[in-house]
């Protein structure tokens, strides 16, 4: 039986010398067996081979271990601590089912198991490629390079796949789980498949210049929610994002240049760890009413053909008297009543979570009044980039209101300040 992991061996005779172990483990492949040529009633041997000692070194098992520490085994952490030599072999970083059959057949062999019954390996030296420490890091900028024939490390966790004319995702790339960062920049993929969400440790997205139209909603209900901080689609095709988008609350920094969005995600201000949005070049006429819930860094909205706001001349969809929808509507959310699937139909809750919220903070559905004022950009972000040549800062942003009380109160405020 192998075990590959890191592994540092301390000799307990150190302290005594006013000596400490470098506090480090070195990439190393364990070996349970007993060595060539021994007759069947030979010793079991635990061999430890390095990258500087692929020969290995050998510690006798039966009767001859002092104790296992297993306490963090499920973190892939152990320690074996041998009578003679009278040393610990610490292991780390190991595969933590792999390292759990490891011990097990560690702890048979010491408790004098028939050799018979035991997954006994052949003690040899090391290949280089076994002890040699595993690759987190592959840049690839051309299609030549593209491997075909052979697997991605699984030891990954940075992938950067630029200008090889890929027109889907390998598959192959979305079995790498220890993946944290994932650069397709520069490829023509159309389509992300919903796998992707299974890469649980990804923090960083980069889908610049392709020619995707969509980004998928079961994504955004994946485990991305707890991890992707940085995504990157620039440079595409897409004109909207789904409503589930700002699912994604723990993005830091979101990258929209360069596409063909007529609007924001209508809850964007959901997104309360965003600190770096850019979406110039678009064609969105306004800003998201809770877009005014944003707390940014750096914002640029430069080169969109935002439309001249007059609240004067405001969007009537209010309906007087209110159905009974509406009024159920609006009940359930002023109140914070409890909803879900198991209560409601689907759709019902797909309207509740894209329900207006008014000036007043009452919520409404589809009865209400809708305007778009000036909003001075400074106010959500510390950096603006300009909004166009002319140097402004300004954008206009869409306001709801649930009555005709509310309108004509902002109204009168809104005639009194510009009178």
């Amino acid at each position: 039986m192998r075990l590959q992991c890191e592994v540092e061996v301390i000799s307990r005779l150190l302290p005594t010398c006013g000596l400490r172990g470098r506090g480090r483990g070195t990439r190393a492949l364990l070996s349970l067996g007993r060595p060539p040529g021994r007759a069947r009633g030979g010793g079991v041997y635990l061999m430890v081979c390095t990258a500087r000692d692929r020969a290995g070194a050998r510690y006798k098992v039966q009767e001859n271990i002092e104790r296992f520490f297993t306490r963090f085994v499920e973190e892939g952490k152990a320690t074996v601590r041998l009578r003679e030599p009278a040393v610990d072999v610490c292991l780390s970083k190991a595969n933590a089912s792999n390292l759990k059959n490891f011990l097990s057949a560690v702890r048979l062999a010491h408790q004098g198991t028939d050799i018979g019954a035991l997954p006994l390996s052949a003690l040899v030296p090391a290949k280089t490629s076994e002890v040699e420490k595993p690759k987190t890091k592959m840049i690839i900028t051309s299609r030549r390079d593209y491997p075909l024939t052979k697997n991605f490390p699984y030891s990954l966790e940075h992938l950067q796949a630029s200008y090889c004319k890929l027109a889907r995702i390998d598959t192959r790339v979305l079995c790498l789980k220890k993946l944290r960062k994932l650069d397709l920049s520069h490829n023509h993929i159309k389509q992300l498949p919903a796998t992707i969400g299974d890469l649980s440790c990804l923090q960083e997205l980069n889908l610049h210049d392709n020619h995707l139209e969509s980004f998928s909603g079961a994504l955004c209900n994946s485990t991305l929610q707890k991890s992707l901080q940085s995504l990157d689609l620039s440079q595409n095709k897409i004109k909207a994002l789904p409503i589930q988008f700002c699912q994604l609350r723990e993005l830091v920094n979101l990258k929209l240049d360069d596409n063909e969005m007529i609007r924001l995600p209508f809850k964007i201000g959901q997104l309360e760890h965003l600190r770096f949005l850019s979406a110039a070049r678009n064609k969105l006429p306004f800003l998201p009413s809770d877009f005014r819930k944003l707390c940014l860094e750096n914002l640029d909205l430069f080169g969109n053909p935002f439309e001249q706001p007059n609240p004067l001349v405001p969007n009537v969809q209010l309906k007087i008297p209110l159905t009974l929808l509406e009024c159920a509507a609006r009940a359930t959310l002023n109140y914070r009543i409890p909803y879900g699937c198991h209560l409601l139909p689907s759709h019902l809750c797909e309207d509740l979570e894209v329900a207006k919220r008014c000036q007043c903070g009452s919520a409404c559905l589809s009865s209400f009044i809708q305007i778009t004022v000036t909003m001075n950009l400074h106010h959500v972000a510390h950096t603006v980039v300009l909004v166009d040549n002319m140097g402004g800062t300004e954008a206009p942003i869409i306001c709801y209101f649930c009555s005709l009380d509310c309108y004509s109160q902002f109204l009168d405020r809104y005639l009194q300040s510009n009178g």
